[in-house]
């Protein structure tokens, strides 16, 4: 299994179009919005290297909008918990 994090700029008025075309996507498993030189981060978990360059450059980088990509290919996993729990770290429900 490859899994990827695919970092899109993307044209303003076109991030929440752009990330449903990319969540609806066979291989794609989330889509973020977030801050930064970034608009959307798109993680793609397929089964070798040929499924992802089918992906992101077959298939991602053809949606209109897009104006810049860059992929990273995560090497290994050092943590077993789901990524809901990794992204709320400091967050503490308030009393």
């Amino acid at each position: 299994m490859v899994t990827a994090f695919v970092l899109l700029s993307v044209e303003r008025n076109k991030i929440e179009e752009i990330a449903q075309q990319l969540s609806d996507m066979k291989g794609v498993s989330e889509v973020y919005s977030v801050s930064g030189s970034y608009d959307l981060i798109a993680i793609a978990r397929v089964i070798n290297n040929e499924k992802l360059a089918d992906l992101v450059t077959g298939r991602m980088l053809k949606i209109e909008g897009i104006i810049r990509s860059e992929t990273m290919l995560a090497f290994r996993t050092f943590s077993k918990h789901d990524l809901g729990s990794m992204f709320s770290v400091g967050f503490e429900d308030e009393v």
